[in-house]
C-alpha cells in the first residue's frame, strides 16, 4: 500500500468521526457506496458466528431512512457523542477493496452530566476505492459488551 493511500484511509475515519461527532447526520451516508452494508452487533454474537445484529441496513438508502428518523422522528434527551478510532490496520489490500480493522471507543456526554464511555469494539470494515474516493462498502461495528446503555441512536 502506497504512503498517499495510507492517508486517504487515515483520513475517510478522520472524517468519518468528525462528521459523527459534528451531529452532521446528512453527510454520514456519503460515506458508504451505494449497495453497503452497517451493522452493528454485539462481541458475544460475532464470536459464536450468530448472525443477529443490533442493528443491520442493506444499502445508502437505507442509512439516509435512519438519518430522517434521527432528525425527524427520534425524541430523547441530547446528548453529544465523541469517536476515538485507532490507527485502521489493513488485513488485506486487493487493489480497489481493502479489508480493515480500526478500534473505536465512543464516549457520551449530557449537557448536565459528566462524560461516560459508551461503547467500545472495532470495526470490520471493506473499503473501496470508487470515483469520488475510498468509501465503506461494509461496516461490521462490533462492540465488546452484550449490553448497549439505554438506547443506540446515532451511528457508531
Amino acid at each position: 500500500m502506497s504512503p498517499e493511500r495510507f492517508q486517504q484511509l487515515l483520513a475517510l475515519y478522520a472524517d468519518y468521526a468528525g462528521v459523527l461527532d459534528a451531529g452532521d447526520w446528512e453527510r454520514w451516508p456519503a460515506f458508504f457506496t451505494t449497495d453497503c452494508r452497517y451493522r452493528v452487533q454485539p462481541r458475544e454474537n460475532f464470536d459464536q458466528g450468530l448472525p443477529l445484529c443490533t442493528m443491520a441496513f442493506e444499502s445508502q438508502g437505507m442509512l439516509r431512512d435512519r438519518v430522517y428518523g434521527i432528525s425527524h422522528t427520534l425524541f430523547h434527551e441530547p446528548y453529544y457523542q465523541r469517536h476515538v478510532i485507532g490507527v485502521p490496520r489493513v488485513l488485506d489490500d486487493r487493489g480497489e477493496t481493502m479489508k480493515v480493522e480500526a478500534n473505536y471507543a465512543v464516549f457520551r456526554t449530557k449537557p448536565s452530566e459528566p462524560s461516560t464511555v459508551f461503547n467500545v469494539g472495532r470495526y470490520l470494515d471493506t473499503v473501496r476505492a470508487t470515483a469520488e474516493g475510498l468509501r465503506f462498502e461494509d461496516k461490521l461495528v462490533v462492540f465488546d459488551s452484550e449490553l448497549i446503555a439505554n438506547s443506540l441512536i446515532y451511528p457508531l
